[in-house]
């Protein structure tokens, strides 16, 4: 019978590679929650990277009840201290299905996990807010992120581009300025999401003044974006 025991015994590691090749989110849920076929099994130390598995399964497959359960699991655990990206990833999937008071409740909800929030997941959740077009939520979070990290240039990248996509020009050249301010050097992302806008009100004039002041005094090179806008 020794042997057998064996053969049903199943490593975090052993695990966490069958979690991964498992294509149905419901046969993976099962697979985390009864990791072992004994009758009585010692309890299973989940490792890190199976819970970072089962919850993007989840997630992808809107399966939310679920994954909040493994999540709440998750949150019971000692022995390590989830990664951010784990809770990014949990916000993005509630930005894609178009939920944003879970996605903020997340964010508030990561200290919880003794997890530090960087800039990273404040991006992540104004990026969510984004997607679900809730422009006034996300300058809620824009005012008050000096409490959690400095806005980076993806940070303002993402407001500029809501300013564009609630067709406030006046409110992406403040985030433009601000940004300059605030010694935050502009990308080609940000010079393409202005042009993109000035093109689609139909200032071509102002567009290609912005092109060639983005080349001549921040040294960015246009990409394909940058000139599929002006073509347009």
């Amino acid at each position: 019978g020794n042997e057998m025991e064996k053969l049903k015994k199943v490593s975090p590691f052993r695990h966490s590679s069958l979690l991964r090749i498992q294509k149905d989110p419901k046969l993976a849920l099962q697979l985390f929650l009864n990791p072992n076929s004994n009758p009585k099994p010692k309890p299973f130390r989940h490792s890190l990277l199976s819970y970072d598995l089962i919850i993007s399964k989840l997630g992808r497959a809107k399966m939310f009840a679920e994954m909040e359960q493994i999540v709440e699991q998750l949150k019971q655990e000692t022995r390590f201290v989830p990664k951010e990206i784990i809770f990014c990833n949990i916000m993005t999937f509630y930005g894609r299905a178009r939920l944003p008071d879970r996605a903020i409740s997340m964010f508030d909800q990561i200290p919880s996990f003794r997890c530090q929030r960087t800039v990273k997941s404040v991006n992540t959740l104004l990026n969510s807010l984004l997607i679900c077009r809730e422009f006034g939520k996300m300058r809620d979070i824009f005012v008050g992120i000096d409490q959690y990290a400095c806005p980076d240039v993806c940070t303002y990248n993402i407001l500029i581009n809501a300013c564009c996509l609630s067709n406030d020009m006046d409110d992406a050249w403040n985030v433009f300025d601000e940004m300059r301010r605030k010694g935050v050097f502009p990308n080609v992302v940000t010079f393409g999401t202005l042009i993109n806008a000035l093109c689609a009100n139909l200032e071509l004039d102002k567009a290609l003044r912005l092109k060639k002041y983005m080349v001549e005094k921040f040294n960015v090179k246009p990409n394909v974006f940058v000139y599929a806008s002006l073509i347009k």
